[in-house]
């Protein structure tokens, strides 16, 4: 292996393993042509509606649901599970990000998990 002297560059990452989705038209708003990302907080189940408006309507959302989480954690697999219900009607898609956020898509998009 060569060595690099002090002021010399490094060599740029390399991204071979990325996937790169296509948005169908269908799925893009009419707001200037552009795909919205919304962030909800999931504080109580009636909040699921808000979610399911947005992702019917074609947004991606980010949902925090650590209130939730931490007030009662049945009524937010009651949440969870009618947000997965939507999506798979929509052919949509739900996933966690970390413990206290999920990301909800809707029809076209989907999330990398890897």
């Amino acid at each position: 292996m060569p060595i690099r002297g002090f002021l010399s560059r490094t060599k740029e990452p390399e991204y071979e393993d990325f996937d790169y989705i296509e948005v169908d038209e269908d799925v893009v708003h009419e707001e200037g042509g552009k795909l919205l990302i919304k962030v909800r907080t999931l504080s109580e189940f009636k909040d699921v509606e808000v979610i399911q408006q947005d992702v019917r309507s074609g947004n991606i959302v980010f949902v925090k649901i650590k209130p939730l989480k931490e007030r009662d954690m049945m009524e937010l697999k009651r949440a969870i599970d009618k947000l997965r219900k939507t999506c798979v009607a929509l052919d949509g898609d739900i996933a966690g990000v970390d413990e206290d956020y999920i990301v909800v898509t809707p029809a076209g998009v989907r999330v990398h998990r890897g």
